[in-house]
C-alpha cells in the first residue's frame, strides 16, 4: 500500500467512518465539549503535503487546510525541521518579560511585506480572536475613542472582545450575556445578493452613505469611533470579496475622520489570495493588520501589526505569555520562505487554474448560484432556485458530506456557501480532482431538487 507521501488524491480503503474512526469518535464524545461543530466524521491520524491519512488508512485531498492554517501543506519537511531543531534549542521564554531575537527577526519579515510609506511594528499573540482583541485595545489607546464599527457576516473570533465585533452566526453570540458596548454593525458589500443590483466591482454605495449620513449622524459622531474593522474578503461569512472601492472609500473616510482602519486578515493573508495580503489588491494601507492561521503552518501564532504612529503604548500597555515563543517563530520563519519562494505565486496560479474550470458552474448546476474569491480562497454559493437565490444549506451540506465519502476534505462558510482553501502547494492534477469532485457531487445533488 502507498504510503502517504506517496499519495497525492484520495485513497479509500474502508467505508466512511472506519470501525478506528468510530471508536474514537464515542471516546471523543465521553470527554470532549460539545461545542465543537465537526462537520463530518474525519479522525485525523497524520498528513503530508495536500493529503490527510485518517486512522483506518483512508488517504483524504485536503481543500480545507485546517481552516486555512496549514498553507504550505501538512508537515512540510522544512518548516518541521526548523521546529525541531528550535525545540531543541529553546522552547520558552517569555517575550513580555525578556528579550529574545527570534520576534524582532520575524516581526522585521512580516513588515517588510506591507507596502506604504509608515514603519510598522509587531506584536504576536496566539490566535486570530487574540489579534483581534489586541487591535481594539490598540485602536482605543491610539485614538481614546471607544466606538467601534464591523460588519453583517463579519467573524473576528470568539473572545467576549472579538465575538462583540463577530455577527456570523448567531449562535456564537447566544446565552453569553452583554458583550462589549459602544459596537454598531452595517451591512457588506455583498455582490451576489446585492438589493441595488451593483456588480462585485461596484457594490457597496449605498452602504458608505448609511455609514455617513446614517450612523455618523444618528448614533455615533465620527469622532467618538475609535476603529472600524473589515475581513478584505469574509470567511466565515462565506468568503465575499469586498470590492476594491469599498475598501478605498472607507480608507477614505477614515482617514478624513481619524478613525483607525482595522483589517482582519486572520483567513485571507499571507500569501492565500496571490498577494501577501489581500487588502493589496485594492491597493490600501490599514492602520492596523490582524494575521493568524496560515502564518506558522499550524503552529499557535498570531500577529497584529500597526503603523508606528499607531502602537505607542507604554510599558505594561498590553502583554502575553506565549505569544511569539520561539519554536512558533522558528515555524512561520520557515512558513515565510516558502511562501516567498514560490507557494504565494502557486496560490494565484492555481487560483486562476480553478477559477477558469470553474466559473461556468452557475450555468452548468442549478444548485451553484456564484462562484467568487481570489487565489486559493474559493467560494462558492448552494442555491435551491438560482432566480429566487434561495439559500440551501441542506444542498450546501449534501455536497460538503458528499465530497467527504469521495475523498475531499472541505468546510461551509456563511449560511450555504462552501469554501476551498486548500494548501498554497497544490497542482493542476489535485485542483482537477477537486473539481471533479464537487462536479459529481452538485449533479447528486440537483437529484434532491
Amino acid at each position: 500500500m502507498p504510503t502517504t507521501l506517496e499519495v497525492r488524491t484520495p485513497r479509500l480503503v474502508t467505508a466512511l467512518p472506519g470501525p478506528k474512526a468510530k471508536e474514537v469518535i464515542e471516546y471523543d464524545a465521553k470527554f470532549m465539549s460539545p461545542s465543537f461543530s465537526r462537520e463530518y466524521p474525519l479522525v485525523a491520524k497524520k498528513g503530508h503535503g495536500a493529503i490527510v491519512e485518517d486512522v483506518d488508512g483512508n488517504a483524504f485531498l485536503d481543500f480545507a487546510a485546517g481552516i486555512a492554517v496549514c498553507s504550505t501543506g501538512h508537515c512540510h519537511p522544512k518548516v518541521v525541521e526548523a521546529i525541531q531543531k528550535q525545540a531543541a534549542e529553546l522552547i520558552h521564554i517569555s517575550g513580555t518579560d525578556f528579550y529574545h531575537h527570534h520576534m524582532p527577526q520575524l516581526a522585521e519579515r512580516l513588515v517588510a511585506t506591507m507596502p506604504g510609506k509608515e514603519h510598522k511594528k509587531v506584536f504576536f499573540g496566539n490566535s486570530g480572536t487574540e489579534a483581534v482583541e489586541g487591535a481594539i485595545k490598540l485602536a482605543r489607546y491610539a485614538t481614546k475613542r471607544d466606538k467601534l464599527i464591523a460588519f453583517y457576516g463579519c467573524f473576528h473570533g470568539r473572545t467576549l472582545g472579538s465575538l462583540s465585533l463577530t455577527a456570523s452566526k448567531n449562535t456564537q453570540r447566544k446565552h453569553f450575556g452583554a458583550l462589549l458596548g459602544g459596537v454598531e454593525h452595517i451591512p457588506f458589500p455583498y455582490a451576489y445578493r446585492c438589493g441595488y443590483g451593483h456588480t462585485p466591482e461596484t457594490c457597496g454605495t449605498e452602504i458608505l452613505e448609511l455609514l455617513e449620513q446614517q450612523l455618523f449622524k444618528r448614533l455615533f459622531a465620527p469622532e467618538e469611533i475609535a476603529a472600524i474593522i473589515i475581513e478584505p474578503i469574509q470567511g466565515e461569512g462565506g468568503f465575499v470579496p469586498a470590492p476594491a472601492f469599498f475598501l478605498q472609500e472607507l480608507q477614505r473616510i477614515c482617514n478624513r475622520h481619524g478613525i483607525m482602519l482595522i483589517v482582519d486578515e486572520v483567513q485571507s493573508g499571507v500569501g492565500r489570495t496571490g498577494k501577501w495580503w489581500s487588502y493589496e489588491h485594492a491597493g490600501i494601507e490599514p492602520d492596523i493588520l490582524c494575521t493568524a492561521k496560515g502564518i506558522a503552518s499550524g503552529m499557535p501564532l498570531s500577529a497584529f501589526i500597526a503603523k508606528e504612529s499607531v502602537m505607542t503604548w507604554k510599558k505594561g500597555s498590553h502583554g502575553t505569555t506565549y505569544g511569539g515563543n520561539p519554536v512558533c517563530i522558528a515555524s512561520a520563519m520557515a512558513t515565510l520562505d516558502l511562501i516567498e519562494g514560490g507557494y504565494m505565486e502557486n496560490a494565484r496560479k492555481m487560483g486562476d487554474y480553478i477559477f477558469g474550470r470553474i466559473n461556468d458552474w452557475p450555468q452548468r448546476f442549478k444548485v451553484v448560484g456564484d462562484v467568487r474569491g481570489k487565489g486559493l480562497m474559493i467560494g462558492i454559493e448552494i442555491v435551491r432556485d438560482q432566480k429566487t437565490k434561495e439559500k440551501a444549506a441542506d444542498l450546501r451540506d449534501a455536497v460538503i458530506n458528499g465530497a467527504f465519502q469521495k475523498g475531499l476534505l472541505l468546510l461551509s462558510a456563511g449560511e450555504n456557501s462552501i469554501r476551498m482553501s486548500p494548501p498554497l502547494l497544490i497542482d493542476e492534477e489535485q485542483a482537477d480532482c477537486a473539481v471533479r469532485t464537487l462536479e459529481e457531487c452538485f449533479r447528486e445533488a440537483e437529484k434532491q431538487i
